[in-house]
């Protein structure tokens, strides 16, 4: 190879790279490197888009309950085995027809249809994990918004309404009961 070929063809390759590089930044950020699944930004990039296409979608806002007692009794790593254990059984509910995420800490986000069976979920979810021999309880407070009943289809006013539901639902007695409330 000439050396002008070769200096045209260094830049080139350096953008190339750099290209790659950046590409493959980009998606792990999208990642939750300690679950999987999809940050806040990735998730809602593809819900925004669910909701477009779907008008039977339905948009749930989950929390692990007294998670910070788990994590101070069992420790962090228990905690983040929780966690994890959460986020398979989520994204095993979601199946084909769902997408699920974390939004960060013990706060979780899907997105679904057709109508799920939330009960199905809560009972999935509040299943003990089993770690280190012992059985860590879990409870998670689950709400939701069905997008066909807002005014507008807007991936932020279902939030909005499945975040007021599952303080409802962490509010209540019963505590581990899904919620769904509609503007």
């Amino acid at each position: 190879m000439d050396t002008q070929a070769l200096a045209l063809a260094l830049p080139l390759i350096g953008w190339a790279s750099h290209t790659a590089l950046l590409t493959h930044r980009l998606a792990t950020a999208r990642r939750d490197p300690l679950t999987g699944l999809r940050t806040r930004a990735g998730w809602t990039a593809l819900a925004e888009r669910f909701i477009r296409r779907h008008a039977d979608a339905v948009v749930l806002l989950l929390d692990l309950d007294d998670f910070k007692n788990l994590n101070d009794t069992h420790g962090h790593a228990a905690g983040d085995f929780a966690l994890v254990v959460t986020a398979e059984r989520l994204t095993a509910w979601c199946g084909r027809h769902g997408i699920a995420g974390r939004l960060g800490g013990d706060e979780f986000v899907a997105i679904a249809r057709p109508a799920p069976d939330l009960e199905s979920l809560q009972a999935a979810l509040n299943q003990p994990v089993a770690y280190a021999g012992h059985q860590l309880p879990v409870s998670v407070s689950v709400g939701s918004c069905h997008v066909k009943d807002l005014p507008v289809r807007s991936l932020s006013d279902a939030l909005a309404t499945a975040d007021s539901a599952m303080y409802a639902a962490k509010g209540s007695s019963g505590r581990r009961g899904p919620r769904t409330l509609n503007r």
